[in-house]
Parts: C-alpha cells; structure tokens; sequence
C-alpha cells in the first residue's frame, strides 16, 4: 500500500484514550470476545439443530417459552445490574455490601417475575400444555439471578476473562444435557430439565469464583443500599422490560394470534440476528461499559462524545455487510440452515436482518443514556417504541402474517433510534464527522449490494466469497475511517494475543510514521 491509502499511524494516548485504559478495556473485549465466539458460535449450531428436531410448531413453542423467560429476566434484576457494575467500577471498595444487597433482593424478585409470567401466559390465552412447560422453565428465574449478581460483580472489577470462561462452560454443559435428554425422548420437558441443571451449576461455579478473588456477602444487609438500588434501579428495570418485552412481543403476539406454526419461522430468523447482535455489539459494549462510566464521571465529556462516535460508527460497519449480504441470500440461506420445513423463514430474515443494523446503533446510545443516569428518559422512549410495536404487530400480522412481525420491529426500532440520538446535543463538528463518515459508507454499501446481485444468480456461495474481500478494500479506499478511527483499531489489535506483532507489521507495511513521532 502507499501512504496515501486512509491507514494513520496511532497517535499519541495525550488526549485522547490512555494506553492502559485502552489496552484494559481491549483486554477484555477479548476474554469477552473469546468467550463469545465459542459460546454463542455452539448456541447458534445448537439452535439450528433444535429447529430439525422439533420442526416448526415445537420450535414455535420454545421460541414462545423463550420470549417469556426473556422480558421475565428483567424483573430479578431489576436494574441492579447496571448500577452495580457502574458503582463497583468506580468504588471497588464496596463491592460486598452491593453483593449483599442484591443477594437479599434479587430471590424475592424472581419469586415475583415467575407469578408475572404464569399471570402473563393466561392472559395471552396459551393452551394448558405451554403453560404448563413454562411454570417449569422459569424456575430458571432464581437459579440465573443467583449468578447473574456473581457475574455483574466480576465484570466491575474487570476480572472479564472469569465469567467468559464460566459463559463457555455453561453453554457447552448445557448443550450436552440437553442433547442427551432430547435423544432419550424427553421431549420439550427433558430440554428445560437440563437447562435448569445446567444454570445451577453455572450459579455455584460463579459463587466459587467470585469468593476466591475475595468477593464475599457482608452481613447485615445495608438496607439504606438496597433501598438506593431499587430506586436507581427501576427506571432501569422497567426501560429493559419494556426493551425486552418490545424484542419478542412479535413471537408472543404472533403466537397469540396465527398459532405456534408461524412463531417457529420467526423464531428461526431471531436466531440470526440475536447472535450477529449478541456476538458483534453486546461484547463490546459490556466491556467497554466501564470505561464509559469511569470518562464521563471523570468529566472528560468530550472524550465520552468521541467514543460515542467511534462505537456507533464501527457497529454500522460491521453490521452493514451482514445485513446486505443475509437480506440478498436470504432464500438459501433459510434453506441451508433450517430446512424444508421453514419455508418461510426467509420472507422474514430479509426484513428482520435490518433490524440487526439498527438495534446495534440504538444500543450505544442507550449504554450513554444509562451512563448519564438519564435511564428515565430512556424509558420514556422504550415505552413509545413498545406501544408503537404492538400497534404495528396487530395491524400487519392479520394483514402479512409472518413478515408483518419483522415490518412492525424494524419500524420500531428506527424510530427509538432516532429519539435516542435527539436525546444528546453534539457540536457541529461531531455532525459534521459523522455526515462525512456516513455517506462515503453508503457508498461502499452501495457498490457491495450491485457484487452480490450479481453474483448471486451464479452461486450464492461465490458471491459471499467475493462480495467479503470487495467490502474490506472498498472500505480501506473510501477513506471512511478517521484518523481516530484507525487509532482505536490499533489499540485493541495490539492489546489482543499477537498484539506486538500486528504493532510491528502495522508500522512497516501500511504506514511511515509521522515527523516527530
């Protein structure tokens, strides 16, 4: 390459991130990253395996279960989680009292959230058999609040690479138990078994780890905290809740009203995009979380509005290639990893994957709302997207059906966007930087989406090959990164295993470095 391909040497960390924060928080993006790839690469094969075995109308019935357990979720934690880590982050010397106070909480919440989903499932009008598999399943409320608190702890005091390895081994077990129990014959009935077994071994592996690194509950309870949590943290539980409740609404409604049958094909295009979204957005944020709450509270304002930029941008990047290249192939796609009988599964990935490049936008600014602790305002703008989804579900489900789900989510989710963003006031040159990044992007878009159109006809196959490595140095070329940009990239490449290395190559083949540095 020459030196005028858009490839600037890293600067100097004087204004900008610290070197050793960078090199922290890149640190454990990786554990978490790791972790991800290996779990969620086996939840993903695990989920495509599921969707044979129990065909459509099965899978409808666990994507329904599913949906439920997940809003549920929100009420165990009930925020806490959040505020934990953010207060842990920055006074590690009160780790225990928090760990306390969530421990005598957190267990009269999922009580609470179980008698929720019970209520929430008749309501709904589900048959005898799915509320019956559901007030099994969510005994897994209690067992996951029990390590999530374990979890949340680890996380602010930035031991990253334990709970990565536990999300790892409690995926592999689970998949194991289950794959055994559904062999056996067991049905819906043996999956929940072990995964009820698999999550309180996860809780007691966690409580194991987090007492070694000298974590402990500290008794009595500090009421006056606990009462401090529950306020700072309902605002929180109830913008998840309704976040939560606004991402599977579609497979609850859609149950509701056109049977489990059409819940199993959406289900099946949810599985693609929960984990482009769980392996590509929320492992960044969740490690980089910290070092968000440690620059705003430090007061370095400016800095927090450039990884503003900086996250969102790269979530855009990454997820814009996937959505072109899974909304264009999507009918092969279906095919390949679900089988005959989700016939319709692609009418719903080739919308729902654009919710992907959304929700990875939305979710960084949400992570800024919370660390502003703005979360009310965040919850004002859940709940207008929730009521507009649900509006949206039942004018277009009759009308669509299946695809009317994944319609009504994407419109919703573009119009939370846009009220999160309006939520901040950047300077003229942030708007300016980001309008001179995004349009040289849409043009790098633009050309990978005439590749694939046609390359396709000839093998879906043969245009991912060459449509990959097209987007890649059309990127390189656009000049669409920043200066800053490609700084950032460098410190988390050079903080990951082979860093010294990429350091190296990365000065003598792509670049000189620059007078006087």
């Amino acid at each position: 390459m020459t030196a005028e391909m858009p490839l600037p040497a890293p600067p100097t960390a004087s204004g900008g991130f610290s070197s050793a924060a960078a090199q922290r928080a890149a640190r454990n993006a990786t554990a978490l990253a790791i972790s991800n790839v290996v779990s969620k690469g086996v939840l993903f094969a695990w989920q495509l395996v599921l969707a044979r075995w129990l065909g459509a109308e099965g899978y409808g019935v666990y994507g329904t279960i599913g949906a439920l357990m997940a809003v549920g979720a929100a009420i165990p934690d009930f925020g806490m989680g959040l505020i934990v880590i953010r207060d842990v982050a920055n006074r590690p010397q009160d780790a225990n009292r928090y760990l306390t106070a969530t421990l005598a909480l957190q267990p009269i919440l999922a009580a609470l959230g179980y008698a929720v989903l019970i209520v929430a499932a008749f309501l709904f009008g589900y048959d005898a058999e799915l509320r019956a598999l559901l007030a099994f399943a969510a005994l897994n409320l209690l067992v996951d609040a029990l390590g999530n608190m374990c979890h949340n702890q680890l996380l602010a005091i930035e031991r990253m690479v334990i709970p990565a390895a536990i999300a790892t081994g409690h995926v592999i077990v689970l998949v194991i138990l289950a794959g055994i129990a559904l062999a056996a014959g067991a049905g819906l009935w043996g999956l929940y078994a072990a995964t009820l077994i698999a999550g309180l071994l996860r809780a007691a592996v966690y409580w194991a780890a987090l007492l070694r690194v000298g974590a402990h509950p500290q008794f009595p309870v500090d009421w006056g905290l606990a009462h401090s949590l529950l306020v700072a943290g309902w605002p929180i539980a109830v913008t998840s809740f309704l976040a939560l409740a606004y991402q599977h609404a579609d497979k609850l409604i859609t149950t509701a009203l056109i049977g489990t049958e059409g819940t199993g094909q959406l289900t099946a295009g949810f599985v693609i995009v929960f984990g482009v979204i769980e392996l590509l957005s929320t492992t960044v944020l969740v490690a980089v979380f910290p070092l968000m709450s440690r620059t705003y509270a430090g007061g370095q304002h400016r800095l927090f509005e450039v990884m503003l930029e900086k996250l969102a941008f790269l979530n855009l990047t990454v997820s814009l290639p996937i959505a072109i290249f899974t909304s264009l192939l999507a009918v092969p796609l279906a095919g390949w990893l679900f089988g005959a009988d989700f016939t319709r599964t692609a009418d719903v990935l080739r919308i729902l994957i654009w919710y992907t490049v959304v929700a990875m936008i939305s979710a960084v600014f949400a992570k800024a709302l919370l660390v502003q602790n703005r979360q009310r305002r965040l919850m004002v703008i859940r709940v207008s997207g929730l009521l507009l989804n649900i509006a949206l579900l039942l004018v277009l489900l009759p009308t669509l059906e299946v695809p009317g789900a994944a319609v009504a989510t994407l419109i919703a989710e573009s119009v939370i966007l846009l009220a999160v963003v309006r939520s901040f006031h950047f300077p003229a040159d942030w708007w300016a930087r980001t309008l001179h990044h995004l349009w040289r992007l849409g043009v790098v878009g633009a050309a990978l989406t005439v590749i694939v159109l046609a390359l396709r006809t000839v093998h879906p196959l043969l245009a991912a090959l060459v449509g990959a490595p097209a987007y890649v140095a059309l990127l390189l070329l656009s000049g669409a990164f920043a200066r800053d940009d490609w700084d950032l990239i460098y410190r988390l490449a050079t903080a990951m295993p082979g860093g010294a290395l990429i350091g190296r190559w990365w000065r003598r083949e792509l670049i000189s470095p620059p007078s006087g540095s």
